[in-house]
């Protein structure tokens, strides 16, 4: 085809998108819905109109990103201190239950000791882009709630970085515990870099251009990137270093101007990011893997709830409050679709079980979307009661 197909990429999926968009909203669905189902339709498994998603995929993580740092924006820096030290039990005590559930369900259909170990990683994470898109951030009782599942979702980033190590074999390697330990090493380095930058240098240029509201917009997206990037280089994740950078300016009046300012640009990445996440399932394999998914599906749906009202009610969190974040955090996480890659990839698994991890992701995305979309406040609940940004 002639011409940009960049451009072109662009074009189908985002005309796509207002169309199944405009359908869903008219059905009262959640528009995830639509997102992903343009992936499926458009990608290799059905018209392959866009038959390399790659790019596109790259170009969506950005869109996690944004997500984190206008999450950061709005959480105050001692509240979020003391809410990752109270969940601390329940992230870790929580990835380990779920670590067993994933082990034991792969044992009992028969895969590979490897395979049940890679299964169980994958089923540990809860999605950070499911979790907090579809959390309110601007409604005042809804904070603690959203505290509580930031604190998780960050716990369990540092669990992610130690899987990968491990699962790579990085952990046994020469250099592996030097990498931990300098993960553990850099993490209060980065937090005490951003408030000391923030402090004596950021501050003081948005205070003395705030008239300038194209700048303000630039040096926002220039500090989020730049840190994002920064905790990439020193081991850790570019979703940590946007939410930290987030977190070192909400304690200036300018961050709700930040973050209404920056929406528009992160829901423009989170659509190409549901998009490739339908983009890159095979369909043809679907009838081979679909009962070993939806049991992996109904343990995930059923289980994650069921551990966090019990775990939250042990660090005396309300029975409401800790059944919303289980529902919340109630699938499982893009990281597991990054585990399903690499360890394809090294052949630790096969396609099958890299599939089931795949399909099981999907599902779960989807269906804690409705679950939370049509019981609990969302940015795009289907109900007009319930719909709160």
């Amino acid at each position: 085809m002639d011409g940009d197909p960049i451009l072109f990429s662009f074009f189908l999926i985002f005309t796509s998108a207002a169309v199944l968009a405009t359908i869903a909203l008219l059905t009262r669905q959640p528009l995830i819905l639509a997102y992903i189902a343009i992936g499926v339709l458009l990608g290799p498994s059905a018209t392959s109109l866009i038959s390399d998603p790659t790019l596109i995929n790259s170009i969506a993580n950005i869109g996690i990103i944004f997500l984190l740092f206008l999450l950061g924006l709005d959480m105050q820096p001692a509240k979020l201190g003391n809410m990752l030290k109270d969940a601390l039990f329940v992230g870790l005590l929580s990835s380990a239950v779920f670590f067993g559930l994933g082990f034991g369900l792969g044992y009992a259909f028969q895969y590979t000791l490897t395979e049940c170990v890679v299964l169980g990683i994958a089923l540990m994470f809860s999605s950070t882009i499911i979790g907090i898109k579809l959390l309110p951030t601007t409604v005042l009782h809804h904070r603690r709630t959203g505290e509580l599942v930031i604190s998780l979702l960050l716990i369990q980033d540092i669990i992610a970085i130690i899987s990968l190590l491990i699962l790579t074999g990085g952990l046994f390697s020469a250099g592996g515990v030097t990498v931990i330990v300098q993960t553990v090493i850099a993490l209060p380095l980065l937090i005490l870099s951003a408030w000391l930058f923030v402090k004596f240098i950021l501050l003081k240029l948005l205070a003395k251009f705030d008239a300038f509201h194209e700048y303000i917009f630039l040096l926002a997206i220039g500090w989020c990137l730049g840190f994002s990037e920064l905790a990439s280089f020193i081991g850790l994740s570019h979703e940590i270093g946007a939410f930290i950078a987030g977190v070192s300016v909400a304690t200036s009046p300018i961050s709700l101007y930040i973050a209404n300012h920056l929406k528009p640009l992160r829901d423009f990445f989170l659509v190409l990011f549901f998009f490739s996440l339908g983009a890159g399932f095979n369909l043809a394999i679907l009838g081979e893997i679909l009962v070993p998914a939806l049991v992996f599906t109904a343990a995930v749906l059923l289980m994650k709830p069921v551990v966090y009202r019990l775990l939250l009610g042990k660090i005396s969190q309300t029975p409401s409050k800790s059944w919303e974040v289980g529902f919340r955090l109630g699938q499982i996480s893009e990281f597991s679709l990054l585990v399903a890659f690499i360890a394809a990839s090294r052949q630790l698994i096969g396609d099958n079980v890299s599939h089931v991890i795949q399909a099981t992701a999907i599902i779960t995305f989807l269906l804690s979307s409705y679950i939370v979309v049509f019981t609990y406040p969302t940015p795009i609940a289907a109900s007009d009661k319930l719909r709160r940004d």
